[in-house]
């Protein structure tokens, strides 16, 4: 899919009132997913994974094409969605993760800059040509840090040019020190420790502007400090972020959560696991005035994955509103 322009003409000037060159600077929410073609779990490259057998992994192919296009269309209802081409279905098992292919610094004037991935996971490093071709094809400025990144999932826009950078599992500290200096921004760096929390958006989810799920005892004392400087922080369990409470994704006042509630068997640890993390935020998403939808991506579990991973925000239009 290539870049179009749109045109707005004042009232007998004949000049364009505003102007759209990227999806970054279109006044509505704008994402980037991967249709799940290549999609396998042949590696296991995270803790989740190496918990199930060789038998376990293998998803569904035909269910996890339905569970993709249930949360493609309900984006797709009210936000403007590119579908990354997937240029081979081997060797890409993660493509359909499109939150660690980079990140869109849309605080850098023109709006059409993008930091691509460093990839720590072997079998994720041809993902960096592929977002390459596609966002330089876009017309948008390519950057690939020289230390490990793992894209939006460890880099969270806080406001401004604010943002919240996790660095140990999967990404260096160095990658983060590196984007202040190049691109005129501050990034409050945390350290990740735990292995099932491998990226940041396992623990860190901004609601708002102002406010910003937090995970506050993965964290060191001083850590949590810095991030009270720039953010209100609403604490939440580690119980839920293992479940996936933090793994959201805000499309105007509504946030969007995977659940396979549906899947699991009542009285089960894993079923009040569920209901624990699912009532832990319906009560946020309440008191902050957000709707909240769920939808089954079960057969992405099987890739140590959830929602917030499979959506790469092309900007955070959402955000611009207070809802109370």
């Amino acid at each position: 899919m290539t870049s179009t322009t749109t045109q707005v003409r004042s009232a007998g000037s004949g000049e364009p009132e505003w102007q759209v060159a990227n999806p970054t600077q279109l006044p509505r929410p704008a994402f980037l997913v991967n249709a799940p073609f290549s999609y396998t779990t042949e590696v296991a490259n995270n803790a989740w994974m190496e918990e199930l057998s060789d038998a376990e992994r293998v998803p569904d192919t035909k269910k996890a094409m339905v569970q993709f296009l249930e949360l493609y269309s309900y984006l797709a209802g009210d936000s403007l969605v590119y579908v990354l081409p997937t240029p081979r279905t081997e060797g890409l098992q993660d493509l359909v993760f499109t939150a660690n292919l980079g990140v869109v610094l849309e605080h850098v004037p023109g709006k059409n800059t993008v930091v691509l991935s460093n990839f720590t996971s072997l079998p994720r490093r041809g993902e960096t040509e592929v977002g390459k071709r596609f966002f330089e094809s876009m017309g948008y400025r390519t950057h690939v840090p020289e230390t490990r990144f793992e894209g939006e999932a460890e880099l969270k826009h806080l406001y401004d040019n604010v943002y919240v950078g996790g660095y140990g599992e999967r990404s260096q500290c160095e990658t983060y020190d590196w984007m202040e200096r190049e691109f005129d921004m501050t990034v409050i760096k945390v350290e990740l420790t735990d292995p099932y929390l491998y990226h940041l958006d396992c623990s860190v989810f901004p609601i708002t502007k102002q406010q910003t799920l937090v995970c506050t005892e993965m964290f060191e004392e001083d850590e949590i400090k810095e991030l009270e400087r720039y953010t209100d922080i609403i604490d939440v369990s580690s119980d839920s972020c293992y479940n996936g409470i933090c793994n959201s994704v805000r499309m105007h006042n509504t946030i969007l959560n995977s659940s396979n509630i549906h899947d699991l068997r009542v009285g089960t640890e894993d079923y009040r696991a569920e209901v624990e993390k699912n009532r832990e935020l319906e009560d946020i998403a309440g008191n902050l005035g957000f709707e909240l939808t769920m939808i089954n991506l079960s057969e992405y579990h099987k890739g140590g994955a959830l929602l917030s991973c499979m959506v790469m925000h092309l900007n955070r239009y959402s955000y611009a509103f207070q809802l109370i």
